[in-house]
């Protein structure tokens, strides 16, 4: 639980034998009264059908088979708890029932022993056993621990040190998970003077068994007019919710949260009752509604929060058999089944999520609000700061926004966005809302109907907020958390929360498309221009940016809807338009933008950008810089909010290589056409004037090239040819293999991958050893350019290293990369040691391969498969087997699968899609993937 200091947990079993037997034989031989033995106090009689202890009662009167007893009634309570829970019987009377019931074993085991010897007055030191933290509260789930503290009057324990290490050996032995302190009165005051988690502890601590009036007096000692007080106490407890959120880059939407302290858990909701109890002795939401600082929806959306989250936790508990309050993967889908949830246009565990994170997303801003009402409550009661009016319905009290009256939003509704507007424009003078205000903005969100969206004000006012100079992203979010945002634009609910149960979209569907608006934010930024150089050089030039703001909150709006997201999003952002009264030519670029947002990233990944037919096709596509401007900049700002690891070295040059060469062929013309053959013989003419400059005689240099195909010429750079042939001539195949390592980069340096040419002689399954060795050196193959005639191969890699960086210049590297390419190739390469991450055990994509020939006379061969080591060994191995020709190579990873493409010919080099070969590769290809090789390890 965390709550008590370090020195005083003990949660494991004492490490030698004879110290437990001695333990045990003291409590196994103490003779004790029938009377004695009577039930210190009942389970509550809700539950009292629950459990039957008669059989503990027994044992003890008896003296008898004390500790398989206790275990044996844990183990049927146990069972009793669970079928309750699959039976629906509401987690508020397991969780509670579950703790009750354990008090009673605890009391039951405590008095087993006599903790008031008179041994004189010296001696003589009371004793209680106190329940502390969640169990203090009332609450234990399935593993929880049950947190003790065993309370004395002095911090004297010689009369009670046996009795004590004997009491915690049985319930050790009885198989409770305990935590458990043993304190004086006095001590406890010492600690949780000096620990805010032993003081949390103790505010929640009740008497199990012993003297009451012990409890009361440590109370005392550590009330709020002695230590912490309610305004010390609340600033620690909001820093540490800090830390917490921290922890979880401050989102309620991980891919697997916890449900405990994750932002929206169960954690939030305590920090709200313990700075309550701390400040106005209040223990329950009903108290806090009593005492005025609770409105009934916010109990309501803690209290059905928590039950929510209670159901979840004690989901967790049971199907993880430990204290596990993660939602990994391997739960979620489990989970969802056990809850009833099924598939439909979403899966079961999509729509699972999505309640899990619509209820965090509600208990977040309900935590939100409190604290800040609590800050003015508690830090700042008397505030009595100069009031600046804002106008006739705002104005400014400490840096905070406020109504000037509660009826401002039923006399002019329109004041619901306005408040939002004065946030955004006033940032110098502004900080947050005040917690009444927001209330009041909260309990008004209905008057948001069909005429207040339609509103001429109203609209004008969205727009203004989209052209704000600043803080536009946190009026957003803050919008979405006060239900604003979907209620002003009703399209957006369906995608609050929505998740795709993938490793690839890392947030919610909402918080998403909030993310992309904020990459949009950053590129007008100076210290992102390192970063974004082209975007950050776009942004500023763009003709109305809030047409790229709304593009982004609308690019994914159709998701979850059945069908292509894209199109389907088209008719939701013209009606947006047309509400907001946008003219026609900003309305045909937004509608554009949504419907081809996926266009630039594809064409980027998966064309080949050295064939000058692609760049032509593009720039015909975006038809003027304008489009090509918005399209770039809103790509970017999606890739890098779907998943920040995306966004690597390889994919930023990929997008800057097409953008330059896209907005060169428009400023030439898109009328104007390069020939393949003119481009590739410019190329080999401007590479062999370099290498005659460089003292290289022609007849060499054309005899180096005549076993490379001409596609060699059309995909390298001038500078890459050279690079190359010049080792050509240089080296003598009789020592090997020829490998050369180089950085491909664009003009930045932190853009490109590491390029590693390789000409081999001999094997036909070069590529197959080549692919193991990058196995084995952990190298993520980004593209594979394959040219060769006869039993000669000329190979072009770019790789990028797990981090996603590029190998640069570390010698070492290099040489360990030299060395296991060369080992490999020569049939003495070792194993990969990388493991297949746990993460996708989760995910069961099945594997499919579609074919396509293309201009070049080639077949693309697009396969779908999840992620695991030798994947391109094994593909090549295929390939091989089947009489395939591989060409070249674009692998792309995205999350839990890859989508990788592979342009191939027959051996006698033509293209086969739609043949029966390509229907018997396409099987082949699929029996390989789709079985489970021994070699693939799971990484825990």
């Amino acid at each position: 639980m965390g709550t008590h200091h370090p020195r005083y947990r003990r949660r494991s079993r004492s490490p030698h034998a004879s110290v437990r037997r001695h333990h045990r034989a003291a409590y196994r031989h103490r003779g004790r009264s029938r009377r004695q033995l009577t039930r210190v106090a009942s389970v509550s009689d809700t539950d009292d059908a629950w459990f039957n202890l008669e059989s503990v009662y027994a044992a003890l009167a008896d003296n008898r088979r004390i500790v398989p007893t206790f275990k044996a009634a844990l183990a049927d309570a146990a069972s009793v708890l669970d079928g309750k829970f699959s039976a629906g019987v509401d987690v508020e009377a397991l969780v509670h029932g579950r703790a009750r019931f354990v008090d009673e074993l605890l009391r039951l085991a405590w008095s087993r022993f006599e903790w008031n010897e008179n041994r004189g007055s010296f001696w003589k030191n009371r004793i209680s056993l106190l329940a502390v933290g969640g169990y203090g509260r009332g609450e234990l789930h399935p593993c929880s621990d049950i947190d003790l503290l065993i309370l004395l009057e002095r911090p004297r324990y010689q009369a009670h040190r046996q009795n004590i290490q004997s009491f915690i050996t049985m319930l050790w032995d009885m198989g409770l998970e305990v935590g458990h302190s043993v304190r004086s009165v006095k001590e406890c005051s010492q600690q949780a003077n000096r620990d805010l988690s032993i003081v949390t502890a103790m505010m929640e601590s009740r008497t199990i068994a012993g003297d009451e009036e012990l409890r009361a007096r440590m109370l005392k000692h550590i009330a709020p007019r002695k230590m912490w007080s309610p305004a010390a106490f609340y600033k620690a407890k909001v820093n540490e919710q800090e830390e917490r959120h921290e922890k979880s880059n401050h989102t309620e939407y991980s891919l697997e949260p916890n449900v405990k302290s994750s932002p929206g858990g169960l954690r939030d909701i305590q920090t709200i009752m313990w700075i309550a109890k701390r400040q106005y002795d209040c223990g329950s939401f009903e108290d806090l509604v009593g005492a005025g600082f609770l409105s009934a929806d916010e109990c309501e959306v803690l209290r059905e929060g928590r039950r929510f989250l209670w159901k979840l936790r004690w989901g967790l508990h049971s199907v993880a058999g430990r204290e596990d309050d993660r939602l990994l993967f391997e739960y979620q889908k489990t989970l969802a089944s056990q809850f009833g949830y099924e598939d439909n246009e979403q899966l079961a565990v999509e729509q699972f999520m999505q309640d899990y994170y619509r209820t965090a997303l509600s208990v977040f801003a309900t935590n939100e609000l409190l604290l800040q009402h609590f800050d003015e409550a508690i830090v700042r009661p008397r505030d009595r700061a100069r009031v600046e009016p804002l106008n006739e319905r705002f104005q400014i009290r400490s840096r905070t926004i406020e109504a000037v009256s509660d009826d401002v939003f039923v006399r002019h509704p329109p004041a619901l966005l306005e408040l939002f507007v004065l946030l955004g424009t006033n940032e110098d003078r502004i900080d947050t809302v005040r917690a009444t205000t927001a209330r009041l903005v909260s309990n008004h969100v209905h008057l948001i109907d069909d005429a207040f969206r339609r509103d001429p004000e109203v609209t004008e006012m969205f727009l203004t907020l989209l052209s704000s100079s600043t803080r536009l992203f946190s009026q957003l979010r803050r919008m979405e958390r006060y239900g604003i945002l979907e209620a002003y634009l009703p399209e957006f609910r369906p995608v609050i929360g929505q998740m795709q149960f993938d490793l690839f979209h890392i947030y919610t569907v909402d918080a998403h498309t909030l993310q992309v608006v904020r990459n949009m934010r950053r590129f007008r930024y100076r210290n992102q221009e390192q970063q974004f150089p082209i975007a950050a050089h776009i942004y500023p030039r763009l003709p109305k940016v809030e047409l790229l703001y709304i593009a982004g909150l609308y690019h994914d709006i159709a998701k979850g809807q059945g069908g292509d997201h894209s199109k389907l999003g088209v008719a939701v952002v013209r009606d947006f338009c047309e509400r907001h009264r946008m003219g026609t030519w900003d309305t045909n670029l937004i509608a554009w933008l949504v419907e081809n947002h996926l266009v630039m990233s594809t064409t980027a990944q998966r064309t080949d950008l050295s064939d000058p037919e692609t760049i032509h096709d593009f720039a015909v596509f975006v038809q003027d810089q304008v489009r090509l401007d918005y399209l770039y900049a809103l790509t970017v700002a999606d890739i890098n909010a779907t998943n920040p690891t995306l966004w690597n070295g390889w994919r930023a040059s990929l997008m800057h290589q097409l953008y330059t060469q896209t907005k060169r062929h428009l400023r030439a013309g898109t009328e104007h056409y390069v020939d393949k053959a003119e481009f590739i013989a410019e190329n080999r003419r401007a590479a062999l004037q370099r290498m005659s400059e460089k003292g290289w005689a022609e007849d060499a240099v054309l005899a180096a090239w005549q076993q490379i195909g001409e596609d060699y010429f059309l995909r390298e750079s001038v500078s890459d040819i050279v690079w190359h042939t010049e080792a050509l001539l240089e080296h003598d195949l009789a020592s090997g293999p020829l490998i050369l390592i180089g950085d491909f980069r664009t003009l930045r340096t932190d853009e490109g991958a590491t390029q590693i040419f390789i000409h081999h002689r001999g094997a036909t399954d070069h590529f197959i050893a080549t692919a193991r060795a990058f196995e084995q050196l952990a190298l993520n193959v980004v593209d594979a350019r394959i040219t060769g005639d006869g039993d000669a191969s000329f190979n072009t890699f770019h790789v990028l290293e797990e981090s996603g960086r590029r190998v640069g210049d570390r010698a070492g590297r290099r040489a360990e990369i030299t060395h296991a390419l060369r080992d490999h190739l020569s049939g003495n390469g070792g194993n990969s040691r990388r493991r297949r991450p746990r993460s996708l055990r989760s995910f069961d994509v099945k594997t499919s391969v579609n074919l396509k020939d293309d201009d070049l006379g080639r077949t693309a061969v697009e396969i779908i498969t999840p992620d695991r080591p030798g994947l391109l060994a094994t593909v090549a191995g295929v390939f091989l087997e089947q009489g395939v020709v591989l060409l070249g190579a674009r692998i792309t990873t995205l999350g839990e699968r890859v989508e990788d493409l592979f342009y191939v010919t027959r051996e006698d080099g033509s293209p086969f899609a739609g043949s029966e070969f390509g229907e018997a590769l396409t099987d082949a290809v699929v029996a390989a993937l789709d079985t489970s090789p021994a070699d693939i390890r799971e990484a825990s």
